[in-house]
């Protein structure tokens, strides 16, 4: 015999935060990679590559990930990440 299942309007109410977030989450990313900036930041490269700081700086200490330097500060070219991403950087 087959069981039911109940769904409670807090259930539902979880649900939509849940949904929201990801949406919020998903819609967000991609613009980064989609923007007319030509450079990204270190903490917008992390977050496009759902990466970590140390991870980010083994890309660069390899040389994964060209980079330049400006002060104290990283830059990356949008262009190179999405190559990245697609494979095509070596």
């Amino acid at each position: 015999m087959a069981t039911i299942e109940f769904i409670t309007k807090e259930d539902l109410k979880q649900f939509r935060a849940d949904l929201l977030q990801d949406l919020k989450e998903a819609l967000r990313k991609p613009k980064l990679l989609e923007s007319n900036k030509e450079w990204l930041k270190s903490y917008e490269v992390r977050e496009i590559l759902k990466i970590s700081p140390s991870t980010l700086q083994t890309l660069r200490v390899n040389g994964t990930i060209p980079y330049s330097k400006i002060g104290g500060l990283m830059y990356y070219k949008n262009d190179d990440i999405k190559s990245l991403l697609e494979g095509n950087l070596s």
